[in-house]
């Protein structure tokens, strides 16, 4: 399965990302070198991350019929100080939203992204250790 992107520069370090399924981000830098108008690559490495296994656990907990009504995933990601600044350790944090929401279902749809569907946990796991953690918020 291919995928495409491209980036399109358009000032200083902006540019204009563009997916193959024709969805488009601006990319900047922070100053001094850029304007921080749109998110770094090495931030959307960190969205990417968080959205994949999000979609994963929302998708298995759909699926044991959890009664959830929010999940927000936090990543926190360290850096190399030296080139290449690669993430050395990521920790993800997962909060799921409901009332009676099981623990189990919790690790185990957690488990299962971490160690068989998200394809950008497996990739960064690479080069990254890749801690987590969660929490319910009963409400």
């Amino acid at each position: 399965m291919a995928k495409q992107a491209k980036v399109r520069w358009v000032s200083e370090m902006q540019f204009v990302g563009e997916t193959g399924s024709g969805h488009a981000i601006v990319l900047d830098a922070p100053a001094p070198g850029g304007r921080n108008t749109g998110p770094s690559p090495m931030e959307l490495l960190l969205v990417g991350l968080a959205g994949c296994t999000a979609m994963d656990v929302v998708n298995i907990l759909g699926k044991k019929r959890q009664p959830f009504h929010g999940v927000e995933v936090n990543v926190h990601g360290e850096q190399r100080e030296e080139p290449p600044n690669v993430y050395t350790d990521i920790h993800v944090e997962y909060v799921v939203y409901g009332r009676g929401v099981s623990e189990k279902a919790v690790e185990q749809a957690i488990a299962l992204s971490e160690e068989k569907y998200c394809s950008a946990a497996a990739m960064m796991n690479k080069v990254a250790k890749i801690t987590t953690s969660f929490r319910i918020v009963e409400e």
